[in-house]
């Protein structure tokens, strides 16, 4: 990474060259089998008749003093070169050469007998004709009736095996729409199943609106008269009394009115909100049928368990799993159009050009997050101070300088004050927070160390992977690695599987995710393919869920536990950088190539919503568009707050909003 606004470039393995013999090999139809048939006919011409230079039949065939015979040009070319017989060595020149006549003729003769042998009777027919054999007109007109009739049962046959065709063409069609019908219509029943589900909930709803609102309305009721009967006995005249109890009375209405325009106006909101979900429902109508239909099918027969998954008084009857999930993907999708800017603040200092964040991330309870880059320098943040303070220079709580660039940053899972580091010089460092010093060092890696993590089960743990090819793993209570992996390609990111301390996923240069038992190290349990560049982070979902992202501008999901791709997500650009990637349960993020945050909901490949960078240092924006990415980004565990950075050291709190 060098100290601009560049970057660290994604490492990349070149292909290894492949030998361009293979391309080369004749087409089998066209080369081999016509060597082979070649091979046949010459078996049956007499060897004598070949030409030994060539080995072919003799053409021009001239003979030489010594009594041999050669095709005039393959001689001619010989005695180019050299001047003795090929056959018996003699000594040789041009002037020795005489025409062979009498071979001349017998070729032609064996060259006619070959054709023949391989004419058809037509062609012997018609040969005949021209030789001038003669024929009566009773035979022209028997064999001209034969021809009709042969030719009528070609076209016959010609014509049975069109229709066979068509007839296989038809049924093939005619299966395939029947059973496009038959799950168009168990598509169909499961709509009109959730369609009923939906309406009885709804009108659930409604009556449990309708019984909240009455029990308001007794409520303001009794409070009024309550306050009326204090108002009449406090009275030193009844009639006066009465009269202030009639204008109490209409005094009560007022803040009914007051109340009611007041539930108008929360009802014309929450109006503007539905018509603003129901446009990004329309705008994202095709993946989330898609998303139906596949969750549908999948857990149809899967009732839906209201005490695991619903917290609510109201009881959902005739609800699948299916249906509920989606009713998750499509709350959890609509619920958010934009991302708003909460704080922003710089990172390093205004005038030096080394501020990118290469790394950003919170501790196990989400209070402080730490930054690191090619500053040289760890700095740790309170969050609630930067959120709060309205200043745009925070001072970090701790500085911890280092002697490299740092790439990357993990703090333990459960020791608020513990932080990895890798850096430049391939050293896996494990720091004190509250001390600012270093626990351990680790400097067994021969090249820059990209990646490092926590074990999210093991405190003790850590896994990192590095450009020497290697994963290590260390355990803070000793000073040496406690298990080595030889990969074949750079290692840009290491992640443990949150759920075990057994399984770890690599993301590798070679274009894969390599997935790990640490328990047999020697193999990969699975390798998953798919992307067409260098893989540069992998972040975990869930136990099974597994996102990565790579420099061919895509996202991909897979599902460890059943080695399967789930989706592909497109929309950001990212060619050369480490952009960043975060998730959580339900949203993917990333940066982008163009200074822009990107975020993708899990079931959707495309994305949700984006924010776009701008420079306060800068007029032109286009400049600032294409000399700036965004370099680091990380969520406050699964809320919709996120932490994101660009590599001119720019730090912003963003949270999606509707």
């Amino acid at each position: 990474m060098e100290e601009c606004s560049t970057g660290a470039l994604v490492p990349a393995v070149k292909p290894d060259p492949k030998a361009s013999s293979v391309t080369d090999l004749a087409d089998p139809g066209s080369g081999h089998v016509g060597r082979l048939v070649h091979e046949k006919e010459l078996a049956e011409v007499d060897k004598d008749l070949l030409c030994p230079i060539c080995m072919q039949m003799i053409k021009d065939a001239f003979l030489t003093a010594c009594g041999h015979s050669f095709c005039y040009m393959c001689i001619i070319t010989h005695l180019r070169n050299k001047s003795d017989c090929p056959c018996c060595a003699q000594f040789l020149s041009a002037k020795q050469l005489f025409p062979n006549f009498l071979l001349d003729k017998l070729l032609k003769k064996t060259s006619a007998r070959q054709i023949s042998k391989s004419a058809s009777p037509v062609e012997h027919f018609r040969q005949a004709l021209q030789q001038g054999c003669e024929v009566s007109i009773k035979e022209l007109d028997t064999l001209l009736a034969l021809l009709a009739e042969k030719k009528r049962k070609m076209e016959q046959e010609e014509a049975e095996r069109n229709m066979q065709i068509l007839l296989d063409f038809l049924n093939c069609l005619r299966k395939q729409k029947v059973d496009e019908l038959s799950e168009v219509q168990t598509h169909l029943q499961f709509i009109k199943e959730d369609i009923g589900a939906v309406e009885r909930c709804r009108m659930d709803l409604y009556r449990a609106r309708d019984r909240y609102s009455v029990k308001l309305r007794m409520l303001g009721a009794d409070d009024s008269i309550s306050g009326a009967r204090k108002q009449w006995h406090s009275s030193p005249d009844n009639n006066t009394g009465a009269l202030s109890g009639r204008g109490g009375m209409s005094s009560w209405n007022l803040p009914r009115r007051d109340a009611l325009s007041a539930s108008d106006s929360q009802f014309l909101t929450q109006t503007g909100l539905a018509i603003a979900r129901k446009k990004r429902v329309h705008a994202q109508f095709d993946e989330l049928q898609e998303c139906y239909l596949r969750k549908r099918c999948q857990m149809a027969n899967q009732p839906y368990s209201q005490q695991e998954r619903d917290k609510s008084v109201i009881q959902r009857e005739g609800y699948t799993a299916g249906l509920a999930d989606f009713q998750t993907v499509l709350t959890t999708l609509t619920q958010y159009s934009r991302m708003r800017v909460m704080a922003e603040l710089r990172h390093g200092d205004l005038f030096h050009s080394a501020n990118i964040v290469s790394s950003i991330e919170f501790d196990c309870d989400y209070e402080l997050f730490a930054t690191a880059g090619v500053s040289r320098c760890i700095k740790v943040f309170d969050f609630s101070s930067v959120l709060n303070d309205p200043v745009d220079m925070h001072c970090p709580v701790v500085e911890m300088p280092t002697r490299s660039k740092l790439s990357c940053l993990s703090w333990n899972k459960f020791t608020k004050n513990h932080i990895a580091s890798t850096d430049y010089e391939g050293i896996v460092t494990v720091w004190d927070v509250n001390t600012r010093q270093s626990v351990m060092e680790y400097e067994e890696h021969e090249k820059r160390a990209w990646s490092v993590d926590f074990s999210c089960i093991d405190p003790t743990m850590l896994v990192s992977g590095s450009d020497d090819c290697k994963v290590k793993l260390w355990c803070t209570r000793q000073e040496a690695s406690v298990i080595d992996i030889d990969m074949k390609a750079n290692i840009c990111s290491v992640k443990y599987n949150p759920g075990s301390s057994n399984f770890i996923a690599v993301g590798s240069a070679d274009h894969h995710i390599h997935y790990y038992d640490l328990r047999n190290p020697s193999e990969p349990l699975h390798v998953f393919t798919g992307h067409g560049k260098t893989v540069s982070y992998v972040k975990f979902l869930s136990n099974y869920e597994l996102a990565s992202a790579s420099t061919d501008s895509t996202l991909r999901l897979w599902n460890v536990r059943d080695n399967i791709p789930v989706r592909t997500f497109k929309g950001h650009t990212n060619e050369k950088n480490f952009v960043g990637l975060t998730v959580n349960s339900e949203y993917i993020a990333c940066g982008s190539e163009t200074n822009e945050v990107f975020v993708y909901h899990k079931e959707i490949s495309k994305p949700v919503t984006w924010h776009k960078f701008g420079s306060p240092d800068l007029d032109d924006t286009e400049d600032d568009a294409g000399s700036y990415f965004i370099s680091a980004v990380c969520w406050k565990s699964d809320s919709p707050t996120m932490l994101t950075a660009n590599s001119q050291g720019t730090i912003k709190v963003l949270v999606l909003a509707a």
